[in-house]
C-alpha cells in the first residue's frame, strides 16, 4: 500500500451513546416482612462516547472502515436497592493533533494533543433513580421509578492537524522532501515532478548538543491553495500547528522574492494568524550556482527583501545545513 493510502486525516463518524437504565420499582416482599417498603435500585448511566489520544497513532488510517461509535445502555436498577451497571464507554483512539468537529455545524469540540488524554463527545443518558427515592411519610410505597434519560446521536468530523515544530512550505518542487530525506530518517517519495508528496511527512532532525526537533515535509501550495486549488485547504491546516515555518524557494526561481510573497500571501488567506509564526527562507538546489551567481543572488536577495532572514542551502552538497539547523533551533527557542 502507497504512502498516500496509508495517510487519512479525515473522517467521519456517527456517534451514539447509551440510554441510561431505568430505575427499579421493585418492592421489598420477604417471608416475614410481606409488607416491605419500596427498595428499588438506580438504573446506571448510559456509555459515554470518549475521544482518547494515542501517540502510536499517526493517522486516521485505522478508523477508515469505523463509521459507528455506538456506547451501552445502562443497565436497569434491581431490588435490594442494587443499582445496574453503568454502560460500557465507546472509545476512539485518535493520534495527537486531532480536533473533533460537529459535523452539520464545524463547531470544534475538543482537541487531542496529549497521550492518554480523554475527552468526552457525547454523554451517556442518567440512569433513573429506583422508587426508593421517592417514600414520604405520607406516600410509603411509591410504585413509579424515574426512566433513564435516552442517549444523543450525533455526526462527528475528527481531522488531524500533524503536530510538528516546524512545517516546510514551498511550491511543489521546490526540494523539500530532499531537505527532509537528508536531515531526517525520514524516506518521503521524491521525484522530479510537481505534488509527489501527496501526504505530510514527518522526520525527527538532530541538531547540535543532543537536541532535535520534528519537521513536516506538507504537500506544495500553490497559488490559490487558500480557496482550494491544487491540494489545497486539506494540507494547510497541518501548517496551523507548526511553532516554525521554513520557506524553501529554489535558487533557479524566476523571481524569488515574488514566489515568497504568493507562499506568504496563501497563508494569509487562509489564516492570518500563521504569519505570526517564527520564519524562515531557505534558498534550495544551491548547488547549481558557482560562487559568483551565489554571491550575486545573495544581494539581490538582501536588496530585494532586506527583513526576511535568509540560508542559502544544497541538500545535495550538504552546503548551508548545519547553519540552517542551527537557525530553526533558535526560532523554535525564541
Amino acid at each position: 500500500m502507497s504512502g498516500e493510502a496509508n495517510f487519512i486525516d479525515h473522517i467521519r463518524v456517527m456517534c451514539r451513546s447509551g440510554k441510561g437504565g431505568g430505575g427499579s420499582r421493585h418492592m421489598r416482599r420477604e417471608k416475614y416482612m410481606p409488607k416491605g417498603g419500596p427498595d428499588g435500585g438506580d438504573g446506571g448511566r448510559g456509555g459515554h462516547v470518549i475521544m482518547r489520544g494515542n501517540n502510536q497513532l499517526w493517522t486516521l488510517l485505522h478508523l477508515r472502515y469505523t463509521k459507528h461509535a455506538i456506547a451501552e445502555e445502562g443497565e436497569g436498577g434491581m431490588k435490594n436497592q442494587a443499582s445496574g451497571r453503568q454502560g460500557k464507554d465507546a472509545i476512539i483512539e485518535v493520534p495527537l493533533g486531532t480536533v473533533a468537529k460537529d459535523a452539520e455545524t464545524g463547531e470544534i469540540l475538543c482537541e487531542v494533543t496529549e497521550h492518554g488524554a480523554e475527552h468526552i463527545l457525547l454523554p451517556g443518558g442518567r440512569g433513573g433513580q429506583g422508587n426508593q427515592h421517592f417514600a414520604t411519610a405520607t406516600r410509603q410505597a411509591p410504585r413509579f421509578a424515574q426512566p433513564g434519560e435516552p442517549g444523543q446521536e450525533k455526526w462527528m468530523a475528527l481531522e488531524l492537524k500533524v503536530l510538528a515544530d516546524v512545517g516546510l512550505v514551498g511550491f511543489p518542487n521546490a526540494g523539500k522532501s530532499t531537505l527532509l530525506s537528508v536531515v531526517s530518517a525520514a524516506k518521503p517519495k521524491i521525484a522530479d515532478y510537481a505534488f509527489t508528496t501527496l501526504v505530510p511527512n514527518l522526520g525527527i532532525v538532530a541538531a547540535r548538543n543532543g537536541k532535535s526537533f520534528v519537521m513536516a515535509d506538507i504537500p506544495g501550495i500553490i497559488e490559490g491553495a487558500s480557496e482550494g486549488k491544487g491540494l489545497g485547504l486539506r494540507f494547510l491546516r497541518h501548517i496551523e500547528r507548526n511553532s516554525a515555518l521554513l520557506f524553501m524557494v529554489p535558487a533557479d526561481a524566476a523571481d524569488i522574492k515574488k514566489e515568497y510573497n504568493i507562499l506568504l500571501n496563501e497563508l494569509k488567506q487562509y489564516s492570518p494568524e500563521l504569519l505570526d509564526k517564527e520564519r524562515l527562507l531557505a534558498i534550495t538546489k544551491c548547488d547549481m550556482l558557482d560562487e559568483e551567481l551565489t554571491t550575486a543572488l545573495r544581494k539581490e536577495v538582501r536588496k530585494t527583501l532586506p527583513k526576511v532572514e535568509t540560508v542559502f542551502i544544497s541538500s545535495v552538497t550538504g552546503m548551508g545545513l548545519d547553519d540552517l539547523k542551527d537557525r530553526i533551533w533558535d526560532k523554535l527557542q525564541a
